[in-house]
């Protein structure tokens, strides 16, 4: 499906900045019409053959430049149940990562330029979004132990406590990506995002960026959500020990139940860069503006600042001499 504005006929996209949809062409808000129809490999506008990938859901054609939301993709047993529309266009994106980057020194000349960052696009990601029922038992030894020095005698008094700690927790929306394309821990690192701003799915978000379908179901992903699960129950453990000296665990027992599941879409802007023939992948979170990412050094630049500090240095020496020459 395409979206076409009711006005001029062009291609209307959604505007995070905005919030809603626009035509960048005439300008006008909220006046698309829904194209629905064509096949996968051709493009709903113009007609030209599409090479879509296996799992994209949305995209752009390379002839007529106009976002295409594939219908059979978004529907169904693929049809998202919820949607976090993307909050930071691609300007603030781009200031999102000049925030982060444009102070570094020897980062490449052209890191930051307009032309490399026109490969800057958005993409919603797909996400499993799970929900656990915990309960927690815990068993073990706690001691704590005063020392006081009375005259030349110092002495050590250990207490030993019965620790018992029951603990009943509920763990909403725990997420895992489902995009073989995204790598895990760099999806970690782009949380956390405000899972209040989700919306009930609509495929009108989409339009204007480029998206996934689910690589991988929910079962087989359910270990890297319980593996999150066990790891916060284990913080809040943790957390109510404190005041011992030590804790040794007799018991530890913790069971998990799923209580949902959702598929979900989450947004992020993505940035290749290439240099000296290795890629770069910078990723901004489309929601917070967070940047996870790790910038080249250049060669040149490193080179050049040693050379000018060594010449300020010589500078300096050869100053320090001509003054101790006079006196």
């Amino acid at each position: 499906m395409i979206y076409k504005c009711k006005n001029c006929g062009g291609n209307v996209v959604f505007e995070p900045s905005r919030g809603r949809m626009y035509c960048p062409h005439c300008e006008g808000e909220d006046s698309e019409d829904e194209i629905r129809g064509g096949a996968l490999t051709q493009c709903a506008n113009c007609g030209a053959p599409l090479d879509v990938q296996k799992y994209a859901s949305s995209g752009r054609c390379e002839h007529c430049g106009c976002y295409i939301v594939f219908d059979e993709r978004v529907e169904g047993v693929y049809e998202p149940h919820m949607i976090l529309p993307f909050r930071l266009n691609r300007d603030s994106a781009v200031e999102a990562m000049e925030r982060e980057f444009g102070r570094r020194l020897f980062t490449p000349r052209d890191f930051m330029s307009t032309k490399s960052l026109e490969k800057m696009a958005g993409l919603y990601v797909p996400f499993w979004l799970y929900d656990y029922q915990a309960r927690y038992d815990f068993a073990g030894e706690g001691t704590k132990v005063r020392s006081w020095q009375s005259g030349d005698t110092e002495y050590v008094e250990t207490s030993y406590y019965e620790v018992i700690r029951r603990m009943d927790v509920d763990f909403d929306r725990i997420p895992a990506d489902a995009s073989y394309v995204m790598e895990d821990g760099v999806m970690d690192l782009m949380e956390p995002y405000d899972y209040h701003a989700l919306m009930e799915f609509a495929p009108k978000y989409m339009s204007g960026f480029y998206g996934e379908v689910y690589n991988q179901g929910a079962p087989e992903l359910e270990d890297r959500a319980q593996a999150k699960a066990r790891g916060a129950a284990e913080e809040l453990l943790q957390g109510s020990l404190q005041g011992y000296s030590s804790v040794r665990p007799l018991r530890k027992d913790l069971n998990l139940q799923r209580d949902g599941v959702n598929y979900v879409l989450m947004p992020v802007w993505q940035y290749r860069y290439s240099y000296r023939g290795k890629s770069y992948l910078f990723h901004v979170n489309g929601q917070t503006g967070k940047v996870v990412g790790t910038t080249p050094v250049s060669t040149g630049k490193v080179l050049a600042y040693g050379v000018s500090v060594f010449a300020v240095v010589t500078a300096a020496c050869r100053l320090a001499l001509s003054i101790l020459e006079i006196l």
